[in-house]
C-alpha cells in the first residue's frame, strides 16, 4: 500500500512539474507576443504635425482670371428726355423715353501681376475696381417717342440719346450703388475661394488702400 502511495505521489509530482513548465512557456510566449505587437504598432504610428501653409497653383489662378467680366449689380432705369427748337412762328419739340440697364461688376482679366498671394495660412486677393461693364446700356429697341413735333435729323436724335445716357449715369453710378457692387463682389469671391478649400481669406480692391 505504501509503495502504491509513493508511486502516485511521484506521478502527481511529475504532472505538476509538466503543468508548471507549460504555464511558464505560455507566459513567456505571450510576453514575447505582446512585446512584438507593441513594437509593431509603434512602428506604424504616424506623427501628426500642424501645417498651416496653403498654396494656390498657377492653373487655379488662371482659371480665376478666365472668369472675365463678372456682374454684381444690375440697375434698371428710365429717363424722360426732351429738346426744344424755337422757330419764328412755332416751336418744335421732341420728347422721348429711354430705358437702360446699367451693370456693375469687375473684369477678372484686368487683374494685375501678383494680384493673389499666399502667406502662411492666409490667401489675399486684390480685385480690379468695380466699374460699368457695358457703356452701351440703353435699350434702343424699347425707346419710345413721347412727343414729336417738327422735323428732327439724326444728329438731334443722337444728342438726345447722349443726354439720356448721361442722366442714367448720374442717377445710377452713385457711391451707394458702387459700394453695394463691391460688397457683392467681395462676398461672392470669398465664397468662391472657400469652395476651393481656402479658409483664411482677405479681399480688397485695387483702387482701395490696404
Amino acid at each position: 500500500m505504501a509503495k502504491r502511495n509513493n508511486w502516485l505521489l511521484r506521478l502527481l509530482g511529475q504532472q505538476s512539474n509538466s503543468l508548471l513548465t507549460t504555464v511558464t512557456t505560455v507566459i513567456v510566449l505571450l510576453t514575447v507576443l505582446f512585446a512584438f505587437i507593441a513594437w509593431f504598432i509603434h512602428g506604424l504610428s504616424v506623427k501628426v504635425e500642424n501645417n498651416n501653409h496653403v498654396t494656390i497653383s498657377e492653373t487655379q489662378i488662371q482659371s480665376l482670371r478666365d472668369i472675365g467680366e463678372w456682374e454684381f449689380l444690375a440697375i434698371n432705369d428710365e429717363e424722360l428726355v426732351d429738346t426744344v427748337r424755337h422757330g419764328l412762328f412755332s416751336d418744335d419739340e421732341l420728347t422721348r423715353i429711354y430705358y437702360g440697364t446699367l451693370r456693375l461688376g469687375i473684369d477678372m482679366g484686368e487683374t494685375e501681376e501678383g494680384w493673389i498671394s499666399v502667406e502662411g495660412d492666409t490667401i489675399t486677393a486684390i480685385l480690379p475696381p468695380v466699374k460699368l461693364l457695358d457703356e452701351h446700356f440703353i435699350d434702343e429697341a424699347r425707346t419710345k417717342a413721347f412727343y414729336d413735333k417738327g422735323t428732327w435729323n439724326q444728329k438731334a436724335r443722337a444728342t438726345l440719346y447722349e443726354k439720356a445716357r448721361q442722366q442714367m449715369l448720374s442717377r445710377c453710378l452713385t457711391p451707394s450703388n458702387m459700394e453695394s457692387a463691391r460688397q457683392n463682389a467681395s462676398s461672392q469671391f470669398y465664397n468662391l475661394l472657400q469652395s476651393m478649400g481656402f479658409k483664411h481669406i482677405k479681399i480688397r480692391f485695387a483702387d482701395q488702400g490696404d
